[in-house]
């Protein structure tokens, strides 16, 4: 019998070693705070399939929550020593090598507080950054290709005018991040926060949206080309305006959102569910009216049978 007094410490002291609160790492899970810390007091403990995202999220392996671990404190965050610089390396170093013409070796920037840091108009290519407070850090024109940002907090970080080629946010918490006039091509959104993220004048090519809440995301004067949304909560959002070229919406929820005056070429509806009422239902509230859509567009939507489709533009 497994010991949920034992899993709940573990549980908080991994939590804390990555400066990750109740609350964060509940929206991370997509379950309330009071989950959480009834884990931590050992009141319950998550199951099977929760165990495997927690441990992504706290940078453990499964074993840490096991009765036979013996250091796990040893487990979390570690700093890789074949890295440039140490856990202390500053920003202005950081922005000091980028400018330099060498040729530049990744840059590991794993459990560092850089809250607010200065990160504008840097040069950092493949760099990884793995639970490090990032909260108001301002990255406005910086060339961040194929950077990982992951188990992170980037609330009200500014990535203005980033080129953001490649980027992965993963479980990354950006709530009211600002993404104006970005680079995002095939950049991988995923399990992230995303309440009050602004996205203007922006063409997301080729990027990804995966299990992530974007009822509260703003997206304005937008071009979405080539993008995956999967098992993504759309409900409610307004997309009036937009134009979608090759998108695909797998089995994502879609309950009152507007597609009012936007253009759609070659795009895709899959429904979150088998064939059944409730997401029949669900998908009949989708609004096309003013939009323009091309034939295959067109002939997709015809086949869901639901929708009104008596006030758009076939091209």
């Amino acid at each position: 019998m497994l010991n949920t007094k034992m899993i709940g410490n573990r549980i908080a002291e991994a939590r804390k070693k990555i400066n990750v609160s109740q609350a964060q790492l509940a929206g991370f899970l997509f379950i309330s705070p009071q989950a959480v810390g009834k884990w931590e007091r050992g009141e319950s403990m998550p199951d099977i399939t929760t165990f495997n995202r927690l441990s992504e999220i706290l940078g453990v392996d499964l074993n840490y929550f096991s009765e036979n671990f013996q250091s796990a404190g040893e487990t979390v965050s570690k700093m890789p020593t074949d890295g440039i610089g140490d856990i202390d390396q500053t920003a202005e170093e950081v922005s000091d090598l980028s400018r330099s013409q060498e040729r530049q070796l990744p840059i590991n920037l794993t459990a560092v507080n850089l809250e607010e840091s200065d990160f504008a108009g840097v040069i950092l290519h493949k760099g990884k950054f793995k639970a490090s407070p990032l909260r108001k850090a301002d990255f406005t024109g910086a060339d961040l290709t194929g950077t990982l940002f992951e188990v992170s907090n980037a609330r009200e970080a500014n990535f203005d005018g980033a080129n953001l080629t490649d980027c992965i946010f993963s479980i990354t918490d950006l709530a009211e991040a600002s993404f104006r006039k970005s680079i995002l091509i095939g950049t991988d959104f995923n399990k992230s926060l995303m309440a009050g993220t602004k996205f203007a004048d922006v063409a997301l090519i080729f990027a990804k949206l995966t299990m992530t809440d974007l009822r509260k995301t703003i997206f304005k004067n937008c071009i979405f080309n080539g993008v995956d949304f999967k098992y993504s909560d759309l409900r409610g959002m307004r997309f009036e305006g937009h134009t979608f070229i090759g998108v695909q919406f797998d089995k994502s929820a879609l309950d009152n959102v507007s597609f009012t005056g936007a253009t759609l070429r070659d795009v895709s509806f899959r429904l979150p569910f088998s064939v059944t009422n409730k997401s029949y239902r669900a998908f009949k509230t989708v609004c096309f009216d003013g939009a323009i859509m091309d034939k295959l567009t067109y002939a997709r939507l015809k086949g869901l049978w639901v929708v009104d489709l008596s006030k758009v533009t076939i091209i």
